[in-house]
């Protein structure tokens, strides 16, 4: 079932296994922050997940001089103190008390990498971290920000050269832990397509805003539980960037280029605060049961397909299903159910055949996670809108052939450009459509 970790992972957010978080970020009695000596060669903000299998969790850990924090943005759990915190030479240990649970991470720091064991109630896992550089947002851009009802939401603002007011784009990534340069905390390494796309577009006079998701990067501090996340949130998000920028008389037009589940999320959004033009990269044209359908039909036995057609019914529905067989709990659990619900009710056709702005839908000939043929079904529902298929673009907007392995690589190498043909079919269709002047 190798694949089901290639494309379901990317489509839902991680499980969870530190049963008890919850939203509380107090510590328990008795427990301390920390023991150790000396954190300073460590100090600063660590990304990664403990590598579940088929379901990696997200972590976000952050070390003082003396004492350190984990957040779990799918759980809602922010800035939980770590009981202790232990560092001699390379080898690292910290630990916490939750629930009644004492939870260790054991490890070694090599360079800008912590790799080791998490290990709780007799079970252990892999787990990965990697420091994130706290100077990377400002390197190329401002930051920006827009209030939101539960907090402050920043995004990157990448502006051309020269005097405005210039026509921007928001920018959209797909599911799961995906931040605004296009990159996955799921994946051992960086693609950065969606920061190429933001920088070259400057390069052709086009501002760009693109954010990291609710629960992920600068915006970890948004996300909630996950049985609490719908669709709806995502796209009220963009539409609040969407109604920022047309307030801002830095910005001469609005549009949206939405990236995998992304594009979902910008063509609603699109409809909701009134952009001025779309651009669908790698997004389904069909309802994700569909989609993940015809995914799971190679891969699972005949018995666990009925069934999880049987359970995508019900779920489309409204309906929460309450037991199903041990083989579909990384992809039906529980507390995911509540944002599949919300996902089912949007139709990708129908939402495009009620925008009323120009649509740019674009594919590549090879990606693994969406065919070329939901591009095709998208323009057949809007036939006005222009159509791009690029030869030989995988998913994350590289070059690749279709061997698996070999296209994989691509997802984690952030040398490569993006595929030939992608960026000067944007701004075509923006030049054509009259959005760039």
């Amino acid at each position: 079932m190798r694949k089901i970790s290639v494309y379901i992972c990317v489509l839902l957010s991680a499980m969870l296994i530190l049963a008890g978080c919850g939203k509380s970020n107090a510590v328990e009695p008795g427990s301390q922050n920390s023991e150790s000596e000396s954190l300073e060669s460590i100090a600063g903000i660590w990304e990664g997940s403990i590598q579940i299998p088929n379901q990696p969790l997200l972590i976000i850990v952050k070390f003082e001089e003396s004492k350190g924090t984990i957040s779990i943005p799918i759980q809602g759990v922010n800035d939980y103190p770590l009981s202790s915190v232990k560092l001699s030479d390379s080898d690292l240990f910290f630990d916490m008390s939750i629930g009644g649970q004492k939870i260790t991470f054991e490890g070694k720091v090599e360079l800008e990498k912590i790799a080791g064991t998490f290990k709780q109630n007799g079970q252990t896992f892999p787990f990965d971290l990697s420091r994130k550089n706290e100077d990377e947002a400002t390197d190329k851009g401002d930051m920006v920000k827009i209030e939101l009802a539960n907090g402050t939401m920043l995004g990157q603002l990448e502006l051309p050269e020269g005097d405005g007011p210039f026509p921007l784009m928001i920018i959209i990534a797909g599911s799961g832990p995906t931040d605004r340069d296009g990159n996955s905390l799921l994946m051992p390494g960086n693609n950065n397509s969606l920061k190429m796309i933001a920088e070259q577009l400057a390069l052709e006079g086009v501002a760009s805003i693109r954010y990291d998701k609710r629960g992920i990067g600068n915006n970890a501090g948004l996300g909630g539980k996950e049985e609490d996340t719908s669709l709806k949130d995502f796209i009220n998000d963009a539409a609040a960037w969407i109604e920022f920028a047309k307030q801002d008389n830095r910005f001469s037009k609005v549009g949206v280029i939405g990236h995998s589940e992304g594009s979902l999320v910008g063509m609603a959004a699109a409809q909701q605060a009134g952009a001025d033009a779309y651009v669908s990269i790698a997004g389904t044209g069909r309802p994700i049961d569909q989609v993940l359908l015809e995914q799971l039909e190679a891969q699972l036995p005949a018995n666990l397909l009925k069934e999880s057609k049987d359970i995508l019914e019900q779920l489309k529905q409204g309906k929460l299903v309450d037991t199903f067989s041990a083989e579909l709990q990384s992809l039906f659990r529980k507390s995911v159910q509540p944002y599949m619900i919300s996902w089912l009710q949007y139709d990708p056709a129908q939402l495009l055949r009620e925008l009323n702005i120009p649509v740019l839908i674009i594919n590549g000939t090879t990606d693994l996670q969406v065919p070329v043929k939901d591009a095709e079904l998208m323009h057949e529902a809007k036939v006005e809108s222009k159509l791009l298929i690029i030869e030989g673009m995988n998913h994350v907007l590289k070059e690749s052939s279709d061997n698996e392995d070999e296209n994989m690589a691509t997802y984690t190498n952030p040398d490569l450009p993006l595929a030939k043909g992608l960026l000067d079919g944007i701004v075509s269709f923006m030049k054509e459509t009259g959005f760039v002047q």
